[in-house]
């Protein structure tokens, strides 16, 4: 029950963004919805092999050009994917909080509470974004370091 009331979520996701529904993005978004994590390109691979590389490609593509879904780096500079939050739309991401990369799990996190701190640029200098990454351990990886 609780899968098809996602679907329609998507549903209007996607109707809201002028996107066709089809199969693998509805499959794409409900995977994504359903990590606590930012997930990779080869991560999704792995675990969705029926759907083609470069269709996946194409949806990520068009989910992060159309304020779905917000890029974010891990430690190794591979692109991490997550879900933006609603006020994010095409061409102006609001993904400004805070992104923690576990240095243990390799684990990438939106730390959405986490708000980034004001900063003054220099004349001149005219922002389109902002990102602020923490590395160190997550409350998983800390709890397992503490009990050894």
């Amino acid at each position: 029950m609780a899968q098809a009331r996602n679907n329609f979520h998507f549903e209007d996701l996607l109707n809201k963004h002028h996107l066709k529904k089809t199969a693998p993005r509805l499959r794409v978004l409900s995977m994504m919805s359903s990590r606590n994590t930012a997930t990779s390109q080869p991560d999704l691979e792995s675990v969705m092999n029926d759907i083609d590389r470069v269709t996946l490609y194409r949806i990520l593509n068009a989910f992060e050009e159309k304020g779905i879904i917000h890029k974010i780096f891990d430690l190794n500079g591979t692109a991490n994917y997550a879900l933006c939050t609603s006020n994010c739309d095409e061409g102006h991401h609001h993904d400004e909080h805070l992104h923690f990369n576990c240095t243990n799990c390799k684990n990438v996190y939106c730390l959405d509470d986490q708000h980034l701190p004001a900063i003054n640029l220099p004349n001149g200098f005219e922002p389109t974004g902002f990102t602020l990454y923490a590395t160190g351990l997550c409350p998983k990886c800390s709890k397992k370091a503490a009990q050894k």
